[in-house]
């Protein structure tokens, strides 16, 4: 007979055990999170622009925050971009060059409506010295010239093809790249005699390129949205640097890379 009670003991034990082992499992997820994406690279997808300022702003934004890794940081064009975001890849930080290119974005539900967060003009950009003597905007009519623009679906592309139209202007590019820096490289390297870049991609070619800023260029400055992943693998991360962009010491690095006010 004393044998039945310590069977009973022995079961609530080994029942006690699981249930124990239970509670533990089920608290290690939500523990786990908070710790991976802490150690874990804040992935940001930046238009191709942007290059050069969200390089420093990388920087900047680890120094003053060093219990985050540096952030990683993909370039494209826009368009390409979204793209991939809607495809669902990975992301926590968005920066696109146009608010038009968000909206893909944020109605198949990825991304927050973003704030905006600087702005971009456009130029004619050529060689240094301007060997063609081109002016203004009817120069790049002439066919004998090699003009190259973005394509018209990434933000630079819809911005050109905008400031052509209000000014009267017919264009046949020799090519419509998918991003504004192989516009800046084909000017760069002379495979091509001018094209449409932002000012932004002038100041940044450090004298290789020369920039002429046409009549009705501010008419048609692009506003850049900065937005937040809503399945980002790393909230927290991301708010503190949408912050940061957003804080004074951003805005002077952005206005060092020839960005305007939002």
């Amino acid at each position: 007979m004393k044998t039945l009670p310590r069977m009973l003991a022995t079961a609530l034990a080994v029942v006690s055990l699981a249930l124990t082992g239970c509670a533990a499992s089920s608290a290690g997820p939500s523990d786990g999170p908070a710790s991976t994406s802490q150690n874990q690279p804040l992935i940001i997808f930046a238009a191709a622009s942007l290059q050069g300022a969200f390089d420093e702003l990388a920087v900047a934004f680890t120094a003053a925050h060093p219990e985050y890794p540096e952030p990683t940081i993909q370039y494209d064009g826009s368009q390409a971009l979204a793209t991939q975001i809607i495809d669902g890849a990975d992301v926590d930080v968005i920066a696109f060059a146009s608010e038009e290119s968000l909206v893909p974005v944020t109605a198949a539900g990825r991304a927050d409506a973003g704030e905006i967060f600087a702005s971009n003009t456009l130029q004619i950009a050529v060689a240094p010295g301007n060997p063609h003597g081109i002016e203004d905007l009817a120069d790049l009519a002439d066919p004998a010239l090699s003009v190259v623009l973005c394509a018209p679906e990434v933000p630079c592309g819809a911005a050109s093809a905008t400031l052509l139209r209000n000014a009267g202007v017919e264009v046949t590019p020799v090519s419509e790249e998918t991003n504004v820096t192989s516009v800046v490289t084909r000017v760069a390297s002379g495979e091509a005699d001018a094209g449409l870049v932002y000012a932004t991609d002038v100041a940044a070619a450090s004298g290789a390129l020369e920039g002429i800023t046409p009549a009705g260029a501010a008419d048609v400055a692009n506003r850049y949205p900065l937005a937040i992943a809503t399945d980002a693998p790393s909230p927290q991360a991301a708010r503190e640097f949408a912050t940061f962009v957003l804080s004074s010491e951003g805005r002077k690095i952005l206005a060092a890379f020839g960005f305007g006010a939002p």
